[in-house]
Parts: C-alpha cells; sequence; structure tokens
C-alpha cells in the first residue's frame, strides 16, 4: 500500500496530466509537464512508484566507463570543484554519458548512504523511459538546464529529492553526457536551487571547453568574451578551424551567437570574422575583433594549430602504413576505391577493434575529406531518440525548447560522410527510412513536409551477425543486401601482424601527451605480444594507459602491468566477449529492450524460457534479481 504521500502525489500528477490540455495553470514548468505527459501516455511508467532506479552491473559500468573515459578524464576536475563549492549543503555531484548513466560522482562519506539508498551512485540509469521526470532525464529530453525539485519528480521514489543539471556537448554539438547536483533535503521553494542550478551549468561549461581544447589542438582556436579579462579563464565562444578555413568546432556559447546573427551555422571562418582581422591577433594577449559585416567587438586571442609528432598522428588512426598489417593495409586501400564510386559500406569486427578509425581513415583519404564526417551511435542513444538524431525535428511551440529546432544527421553530412555505428541496434522501421533516403537522395525532418536532397557516402559498422539477425527478422534483408557487397571484416588484434608497432605507437602517443618517453622490458613486452588481447586495441590503450601511471621509472616492467596481462590470462568479462558473442547478444537485445525479458526474447526470435536458459548460462545479472537479493 502507498505511503501517503506517494498517493498524494499520484493523484496530483493524474490529475495535473489529466487537466493539461483545459489551458489551465499547471503547478509545474511546461518542460515538467510535458515529460510528465510522456512518462506517462509514452513510457507507461507508475508515478507511484517507490523503486529506486535501475543499476548496471560491474562489467556494464566498467564498459561503460572504458567508453566516456576520455570524456570521464577531461570532467574530473571540475566535477570535484563542484562537489567542493556545494558539498557544505549535502548536494551529491553525479557526471553521466549521454544515456544517463552515471560514470562518476562525488559525495561525502557521511551521506554516502542515504544517497545510495536514493539511487545518487555510480552505475544509476536515469533515462526517462525508464526513471520518468528527473533532473538528468529531463535534460536529455530537451538538451537544456533545469531544476526538477521535490515533486517535479513523476515517480514518487525521488520525490524528496532536488537536482539541478546541465548538458554538456562536445565540438560538434553532440550531447556528451550530464552534469548534475543532487540533495535528499532543501527548501519547498524550487528558487532556493537558483544558485546551485547555476554554479551546475558554469561547471558544465567548463567541462565543454575542456573538452573542445582537448580535442581541437590540431586546428586554429579563437577565444573570445566580452570582457578581456575572462578571454583565458572562462572564454564565452571557442571556434576551431583548418588551415583551408573550414571551421571544425564550435562550442554551445559560439553555436548560439552564430545562429542568432546568421540564422545558420557557417561553413567558414571567413564568413564570422575578417581574415586579415584574425591573423592580426596573437597569443600572447587578447585583442578587439570586430564581426563581419558590425560594429560590434569581442575581446579575442588566437592560437595557432599544435602539430604534433608523426608517429603520435599515426598512432591515433591504427598504424603506420609502413608497418600496418597487411590486411588493414589492403582493406583501407580497396575500401577507398570502392567509397569514391559512392557505394554504401559495412565494417565488421569484435569491439574494440578500431572500427571507427577505420571509417576516419577511409574518409580522409577519400574525394570526401574536405567535407563532414558525421557519427551516428545507435548504441549510445536510446531507440527513440535515434529518429530525431538522424532525420531532425521541427521546433516545439508549446515547449519553446528550440527556436530553430534540429538539424538532422544526415543534412549534416550532407557532401560527406555518415558512419553509422552497430548498425545492427537501428530500429526496423528506421532501416526502412534510411533505405528510402539512400535510393531518393532526400530527407524529410519530423512534423515537416518539405523535403531537402542529400549526397551521402553511407559507412556502417557492427559487431553483430546481421544474417543471423535477418533470419531472425532483427534487421531488414533489403537494407543487409545493400550493405552486402563492400563488407571489410578487420582482424582482432590477436591475429595483427603488426602489435609490436601498434604497441610502441601507443607509447609515443603517451611520451607526446605526457612529456616523458617511457621505454619497455623485454619480460613486460614478452608478456604483451603474448597476450590474446580479447578486447583488442581500446583493451590495449587502457592497459598501456594504466602500466604508464603506474611505472616509477623509466622502463616499463611486468610489475607495473595489470594482474591478467602480468598472469597472461584475460579477464572474466573479457574472455566472455573473446569467446561468446551469443553473450554480447544477449546484453545487446536486453539493453535495448530496457531488461524487459518478454521483448528481448522476440527481438532475438526465442521464448522466454530459452532467453532465461541463456542468460543463467552467461551469468548475465537481470535487475529485477539484483534488487531482490
Amino acid at each position: 500500500m502507498l505511503a501517503v504521500n506517494s498517493r498524494a502525489h499520484v493523484d496530483c500528477v493524474s490529475r495535473v496530466v489529466r487537466n493539461a490540455d483545459r489551458h489551465t495553470q499547471a503547478p509545474v514548468p511546461p518542460l515538467i509537464l510535458d515529460s510528465w505527459r510522456r512518462s506517462m501516455a509514452q513510457h507507461h511508467l507508475d508515478p507511484g512508484s517507490l523503486q529506486g532506479p535501475r543499476i548496471l552491473s560491474h562489467t556494464l559500468l566498467k564498459e561503460c566507463r572504458e567508453r566516456s573515459e576520455l570524456f570521464m578524464r577531461v570532467a574530473s576536475e571540475e566535477v570535484t570543484q563542484l562537489h567542493s563549492r556545494v558539498r557544505h549543503a549535502d548536494y551529491c555531484v553525479m557526471l553521466t554519458d549521454a544515456l544517463g548513466q552515471t560514470i562518476d560522482y562525488r559525495v561525502d562519506v557521511n551521506i554516502r548512504s542515504d544517497c545510495r539508498k536514493a539511487g545518487l551512485h555510480l552505475g544509476t540509469c536515469w533515462s526517462e523511459s525508464e526513471e520518468g521526470t528527473c533532473g538528468v532525464a529531463t535534460v536529455l529530453t530537451s538538451h537544456s538546464p533545469v531544476t526538477v525539485h521535490k515533486r517535479d519528480h513523476f515517480r514518487a521514489a525521488f520525490i524528496g529529492l532536488t537536482c539541478s543539471a546541465a548538458p554538456i556537448f562536445d565540438p560538434q554539438g553532440q550531447l556528451l553526457g550530464v552534469m548534475d547536483a543532487s540533495a535528499l533535503q532543501s527548501p519547498d521553494d524550487r528558487r532556493s536551487q537558483a544558485l546551485v542550478q547555476q554554479m551546475v551549468l558554469q561547471s558544465a561549461r567548463a567541462i565543454e571547453n575542456a573538452f573542445f581544447m582537448h580535442s581541437a589542438q590540431g586546428h586554429w582556436i579563437l577565444r573570445a568574451h566580452s570582457t578581456p579579462g575572462y578571454v583565458d579563464s572562462q572564454p564565452d565562444m571557442l571556434l576551431a578551424w583548418d588551415n583551408d578555413g573550414r571551421l571544425q568546432a564550435l562550442n554551445s556559447k559560439a553555436r548560439q551567437a552564430l545562429r542568432l546573427r546568421l540564422g545558420h551555422l557557417p561553413e567558414y571562418i571567413g564568413q564570422v570574422f575578417d581574415l586579415d582581422a584574425l591573423h592580426g591577433l596573437g597569443d600572447d594577449t587578447s585583442q578587439q575583433l570586430q564581426w563581419r559585416g558590425e560594429s560590434c567587438t569581442l575581446q579575442a586571442r588566437l592560437s595557432a594549430p599544435r602539430q604534433r609528432p608523426r608517429r603520435a598522428q599515426v598512432a591515433a588512426r591504427i598504424a603506420d602504413s609502413a608497418k600496418i598489417d597487411p590486411r588493414i593495409e589492403e582493406n583501407l586501400r580497396l575500401a577507398v576505391r570502392i567509397k569514391d564510386r559512392d557505394l554504401p559500406i559495412l565494417i565488421q569486427g569484435e569491439t574494440g577493434v578500431g572500427k571507427e578509425v577505420f571509417a576516419r581513415q577511409l574518409h580522409e583519404h577519400s574525394a570526401r575529406r574536405g567535407r563532414p564526417f558525421v557519427v551516428l551511435s545507435c548504441a549510445a542513444i536510446p531507440a527513440s531518440q535515434i529518429e530525431s538524431e538522424l532525420f531532425g525535428d521541427l521546433p516545439d511551440p508549446r515547449t519553446g525548447v528550440s527556436e530553430t529546432g534540429t538539424k538532422g544527421l544526415l543534412v549534416q553530412a550532407d557532401g560527406g560522410t555518415l558512419f553509422v555505428d552497430e548498425i545492427g541496434d537501428m530500429p526496423l522501421g528506421l532501416q526502412a527510412r534510411l533505405l528510402r533516403v539512400m535510393a531518393k537522395g532526400e530527407v524529410v525532418s519530423l512534423g515537416e513536409s518539405a523535403r531537402h536532397k542529400v549526397d551521402i557516402q553511407l559507412v556502417c559498422a557492427t559487431q553483430r551477425d546481421l544474417a543471423a539477425m535477418v533470419a531472425g527478422d532483427a534487421f531488414r534483408e533489403d537494407l543487409y543486401w545493400l550493405l552486402g557487397c563492400a563488407r571489410f571484416q578487420l582482424p582482432p588484434l590477436r591475429d595483427r601482424a603488426d602489435k609490436l608497432a601498434l604497441l610502441n605507437q601507443v607509447l609515443a602517443e603517451h611520451a607526446h601527451n605526457s612529456g616523458g618517453a617511457l621505454g619497455i622490458s623485454a619480460q613486460a613486452l614478452e608478456r604483451m605480444l603474448g597476450y590474446p588481447w580479447p578486447g583488442n586495441i581500446r583493451q590495449l590503450r587502457h592497459v598501456l594507459r594504466y602500466a604508464c601511471a603506474a611505472c616509477e621509472g623509466a622502463t616499463l616492467q611486468v610489475g607495473d602491468l595489470p594482474l591478467e596481462i602480468r598472469g597472461n590470462q584475460p579477464t572474466a568479462e573479457f574472455a566472455d566477449q573473446a569467446v561468446s558473442p551469443q553473450r554480447q547478444l544477449l546484453l545487446d537485445a536486453l539493453i535495448r529492450h530496457r531488461w524487459k525479458p518478454g521483448d528481448a526474447a522476440r527481438s532475438l526470435g526465442i521464448s522466454r524460457a530459452t532467453l532465461y536458459r541463456r542468460v543463467n548460462e552467461h551469468g548475465i545479472e537481470m535487475p529485477g534479481k539484483r534488487r531482490s537479493s
């Protein structure tokens, strides 16, 4: 039986949603009201539920954190700084990825247990489809900063919390994750959270700018602010462009400013500022810079590209062509020839073998190298959001979330390459729409009737068995045959002939980034060359990063390596991935269907009993079982 407060919350949510279209004043902001509607009508959630959020297993959390390793590293210091500013009021600070999964957090030890009981903990999942209206979920759907205060939450389990959250975008405008500060207790008035929300937003922008500076090192970078003293410490706008003047990266403030002034995002820096004026800027101090065609000025500094050593550049792109595995080299050579004939391409291989790196190499060696390379990861965003990411949508007149709507990735990739990672996770209906786009070269945004001509090179990647998915009606046969002619299988690291070159190049990359070169002992080298590397190149990079951090001298020793490398045995989780692709298929289906056994079983074409048997065979922990244990 529900507690009194929970029952009252259910009555309030039901009444507000039921009367929402009667032009009555809702007791919550429009963003919250829209989320309540979706939580009830679309996600079929129970507002009276007292169950906490889903928590990732140790294995899934580790995989999730590995995928976000660079993001976490860049954000770590700011997460700590924000916590130091709000800890006195008993706030917990969380960092989530673009799926709302908590990958890092800070909390004082005296309230850690209470926060964990409330769901404020590492590995908790905060998507709207699972948890309803909450701080992280509302940011994921609106891409705007928000405070979800106490009874703004949809589910009764969270009505005691106050959560202020803000989005963090990458230099291409894609969502990286969410910064959130939450407390178990706070005044009832939502306005009491204004200062905390402002601090969260500032921290999110600081992480965004730090990620921008890390990602744009090889380009010209302009830092700008209306006030001279803030150009270096807190620049409002960051813009990066290549030697041809083509804009490669913008932070959020720059995107907003350019859309406001020009009505669109320009392709070249010369469309924004006078080139002669830009060339007159220096890197030693800020100077005034005038907008093209306007009298308004900014304080700005210009930094020249940082040239990386050739070895470090190559290490980030698999390997030097002189030392590259002959199969990789032949695949790349043939793929470039095929790509320039505008044929769709499919890249297959185990997780961590470098499929996206291969796709980027392919783009950079093709006739489209000066055009956009746009990435859609079907496994990294909820299935319900893939359509709007791919096709874009019109602005919502009710919420006012966006004045211009969202330009889809298909339009963004016009003239260039669209890389669809984990194509097997794309819903069947969207597979059909993607086929029509490729056939007709036209895109229609959601809610729009006008058609936009696009010229796109399609490159897809998967670690799944698409033929088996076709047989199980989980993948469209016509799309499978469209991708069937130009397929490239990337070998796992254990089978590659260039392991030594790769190892040396990753060490050279570390030396460039850290400023200190490390050698490797013969014994440590023997252990690494003899290891089967079930996690492939991704695992190699993490192992060497760990070893470099553990090393106290100038040479990596056996004792600096992780235990599984020292013992020359793969860890259990990597062994599962290496010998059992069926385990990965099961995990993919369960995650995609929010751990609902019936839906996952139907997507795989098996019975629930068979699904449970295979889950037990592969040692997969179901969320419900974890909670009841």
